[in-house]
């Protein structure tokens, strides 16, 4: 079966698919700001990044509610006050199937693309969804 946008080989790594997910947050930017990006573009989270685009953490709507549920005000409160700063990533060169591995592993519904360091753009489970199903793994033998 060929679906439209999808090679005839189909996809095989983080490189050849279409990430929806291009937030990235700064670690001065105030929280309640993180908060409102997250909920306006329906996106469960996105990597803080320094001004040189460098990976420092990753904030997620579970961080901003452990932090409101805490008590905290976020209007008092940067993202690297509350990001987590495991440093979870891949590359473009990573297959998908390792990717999927990492996403579920580690309970991660987002997860950012690193070129040197840099955070370039984050996929989720939805992007590597989408792209397993341009490879033809509907079932269908």
């Amino acid at each position: 079966m060929s679906i439209p946008g999808v090679p005839e080989e189909g996809f095989k790594t983080v490189g050849e698919i279409v990430a929806t997910n291009s937030l990235k947050f700064y670690p001065d930017q105030e929280a309640l700001s993180v908060a409102v990006e997250l909920v306006s573009t329906h996106t469960s989270g996105g990597p803080v990044v320094s001004e040189h685009g460098d990976f420092m953490g990753f904030i997620s709507e579970r961080d901003l509610l452990e932090v409101l549920e805490s008590g905290n005000d976020l209007h008092h409160l940067t993202a690297k006050d509350i990001m987590n700063h495991e440093h979870i990533s891949v590359k473009d060169s990573t297959s998908l199937v390792e990717s999927s591995k990492i996403m579920n592993k580690n309970h991660l519904l987002v997860l950012p693309v690193l070129n040197g360091g840099n955070v370039v753009r984050s996929i989720t489970r939805h992007d590597l969804l989408r792209a397993w199903i341009g490879l033809g793994l509907s079932g269908e033998e």
